[in-house]
């Protein structure tokens, strides 16, 4: 799989297995990396990412990095607009 990547290292760390090559322009962002503990920084060095060994992911959330950087308001706010029954997945699939 070739894959063009937007996204944090949270979720390129849960898409990284079977793929050849990444597209990305996350580094492009000062603090991308600093959004993550638990991986080697930096994380692309020589073209390559070294696989965490740490549980599930193997990284985690620095959650005071994410919060530097929120859009909203409030840290996880309430999501009204996805409990209507037009916003699941099951009327589509």
């Amino acid at each position: 799989m070739v894959m063009h990547f937007a996204g944090t290292p949270v979720s390129f760390a849960a898409a990284r297995e079977n793929f050849l090559v990444l597209e990305h322009h996350s580094l492009d962002i000062p603090w991308w990396e600093d959004l993550v503990t638990g991986i080697p920084k930096p994380i692309f060095k020589d073209g390559f990412v070294e696989v965490p060994s740490g549980p599930g992911l193997g990284i985690e959330l620095n959650e005071e990095v994410v919060k530097q950087h929120l859009r909203e308001s409030e840290y996880f706010a309430p999501a009204k607009e996805w409990d209507t029954e037009r916003s699941h997945d099951r009327l589509w699939s």
